[in-house]
Order: C-alpha cells, then sequence, then structure tokens
C-alpha cells in the first residue's frame, strides 16, 4: 500500500482481530492479577474516552481466559501478560467469530442493511440462552458488550437480569466510553477498570499496527497530537482531508456565539456528500471541544450554561447518528449544531 493510500483509504482492524495492546499495562496486569488470584470479579466495567483500546483489552482478557481455563494453572501463574500467539486457536477462533464460549453484543445492522441505533433487547436477550445452557467448549463463558452505552432501558434490563445471578465461571466484560452514565444498578454489580487516554508516542504504534500506516509517515504524528490519546479519532482524523476540516471546526467553534454565515455554508459544503470521514471529523470537533469546555467547568462556572451546554450535546449527538444512519443532508446539520451552541453559551 502506498503512503497515499494508506493516508486517505485507513482500514483499521476491529478489536477482535488486535492482538497487540498499548499504554494499558497497568489495567492488563489488574485484570490478570485478579484471575490468577482466583477472585476475579464475575463483572468489569471498563471505561474511558472513545478509541483508546479499551474493546481491545476486553479481547486480550476473553482471550486469555477461554485460553486457559485453570487460573491456577503454572501457564497463567507465571504469564507475565495477557498475551497469546497469534496462531493460537482461540485467537483464530475469536477473529473469525467462531468461538463457542464468547458472545459478544454490539449494534448490528437491520433488514435494509443500516447500522441500528442501539443494542436490542432481542440481542440482549442473547446473554440468557448463552449463559443458561451447556458451553459449546469447556471452561468459561464471557460476554464483551462493545459498548453498554448502546444499550436501551429494554436492552440494559435484560443484561442486568443476567448479571444479576451470573452462573459459575462466567464473565462479563462491559465497556463503555461515558461510564458514569451506564446504569446504576448495572455499575454497582461491576468492578470499574478506568483506561487514561494513550500517550502519542502509543497513538502512533497502535495506528500502525492496526492498519498499513507508515511509522514515520508526518500525517499520522500530526493525527495523533491532535487525538488527545484516542487512536479512533487519530485514524478519522487521517482520512482524506478530515484533520484539515477538524481544524476548521474548532476554530469555528472557538469563535462562538459569533460565527459568519459564510464560513458555515462552506464548512457544510466541505462535509457533504458521502464520505463518512468528513463527517465523522465534523462530529468529533465537536465532541472534543463540548468536552474540553464540561470538564474545564467548575464551582465558579456558569453552571445553567454548563448544563445548557450538556443538554445540547445529548441532541447534537442523536442529530449526529441520525444524519448518518439515514444518510440525511449535512448542511442543516452543521447550522443546527451551531444554533444550539451558540445559544448554549451566550
Amino acid at each position: 500500500m502506498s503512503a497515499r493510500k494508506a493516508a486517505t483509504d485507513i482500514v483499521a482492524k476491529p478489536p477482535r482481530e488486535t492482538t497487540a495492546l498499548f499504554g494499558h499495562h497497568v489495567a492488563e496486569q489488574a485484570l490478570l492479577d485478579a484471575y490468577r488470584g482466583g477472585r476475579i470479579a464475575h463483572a468489569w466495567l471498563i471505561g474511558g474516552a472513545q478509541g483508546i483500546g479499551k474493546a481491545t483489552l476486553a479481547y486480550r482478557m476473553a482471550r486469555f481466559v477461554l485460553a486457559h481455563r485453570d487460573p491456577l494453572a503454572d501457564a497463567v501463574q507465571g504469564a507475565a501478560s495477557l498475551d497469546l500467539d497469534p496462531s493460537h486457536p482461540v485467537v483464530r477462533h475469536v477473529a473469525a467469530e467462531a468461538h463457542g464460549g464468547l458472545l459478544t453484543l454490539e449494534r448490528s445492522v437491520n433488514d435494509k442493511g443500516v447500522l441500528r441505533n442501539v443494542i436490542t433487547v432481542d440481542e440482549s436477550r442473547e446473554t440468557i440462552g448463552f449463559f443458561g445452557s451447556t458451553a459449546a467448549v469447556e471452561g468459561w463463558r464471557v460476554c464483551i458488550v462493545d459498548t453498554v452505552d448502546d444499550l436501551n432501558a429494554s436492552s440494559a434490563n435484560a443484561l442486568l437480569k443476567v448479571i444479576e445471578e451470573p452462573p459459575q465461571r462466567s464473565l462479563f466484560l462491559l465497556v463503555s466510553n461515558s461510564p458514569a452514565r451506564v446504569l446504576p444498578t448495572i455499575q454497582s454489580r461491576c468492578r470499574k477498570l478506568m483506561l487514561r487516554p494513550l500517550a502519542t508516542a502509543d497513538v502512533i504504534a497502535a495506528a500502525v499496527a492496526a492498519t498499513d500506516l507508515a511509522p514515520g509517515d508526518p500525517k499520522l504524528a500530526d493525527a495523533a497530537a491532535a487525538s488527545e490519546g484516542s487512536v479512533s479519532r487519530a485514524l478519522t482524523l487521517l482520512g482524506g482531508d478530515a484533520l484539515t476540516l477538524h481544524q476548521k471546526t474548532t476554530a469555528l467553534l472557538d469563535s462562538l456565539p459569533n460565527v459568519d454565515p459564510r464560513a458555515l455554508h462552506a464548512l457544510g459544503e466541505a462535509i457533504g456528500g458521502t464520505d463518512r470521514a468528513t463527517l465523522a471529523a465534523f462530529v468529533d470537533g465537536v465532541d472534543r471541544w463540548i468536552a474540553q469546555r464540561l470538564r474545564a467547568g467548575d464551582a465558579n462556572a456558569n453552571l445553567p450554561r454548563l448544563a445548557r451546554l450538556a443538554e445540547v450535546w445529548e441532541k447534537i449527538g442523536r442529530a449526529a447518528r441520525d444524519t448518518e444512519a439515514y444518510n440525511l443532508e449535512r448542511k442543516p446539520l452543521v447550522f443546527s449544531v451551531f444554533g444550539l451552541l451558540a445559544e448554549a453559551v451566550r
């Protein structure tokens, strides 16, 4: 693959196929120690910002447990990490979604081939049969939910019923980009493992491992520096002109509540069409800008303004998801986003 193609047509390996872990060795050690110490919690909530390796860590844990049924075995007691040889049968079966001891809950496509906005209650109820029947393979049964944020009220309650009364040798690994928003009754039944954003060097290394990018690509270094420790954000910014668009979006956001309508028209034109990378770069820029302002809020801040900003964030998220799911016009989204934010920050 040429350097130009690598920077404009990036396809990252999904977490189930990613064996390398970067920057989260303390969290990995916590999982390993809990397992070989015989005190492994039956449910873990793995939280942190989007794209920093939470699902990768969950799959590493799942593969390790499925490959090593006995936590007291010498191979477990002497292990330095959760790493398995890529040629191990469990690694190959998990990558092919063909391991009988692993169930993954994630958003699926509907009959029209459109990605659903939520994990449905019927999909969540699959855990009942999975944990209630004899496993297809001996040993542990593991369920990864990627992400638990995608559960609606019904599907969350269906999952909760299984977590409340877990069968023997069961393990739930719940991935969350917003762990504080997870249903409190689910939180209370999980051990929490919070991951920090990756260092820039780790973002670069993870992006190289997940794609065919060259480590010395200068555009990769720029995207990693702007990614706030998120590999998925860095890869999004590398799509076509996404990095430039992201920077323009941030500049316009910084001018709020005053924005040049001509600049908004230009931005709307820039993210038009069907390129997912440009839409993702715009939404990511907005998300990052809002998150920074919410994090900066303190006791002396304008609390009503922060509350309005948080409410607007929810509306923008729903509008962005609908725009992508139903292939709606993007320019109205741009004007709607800036209109809502201008009102929220006044």
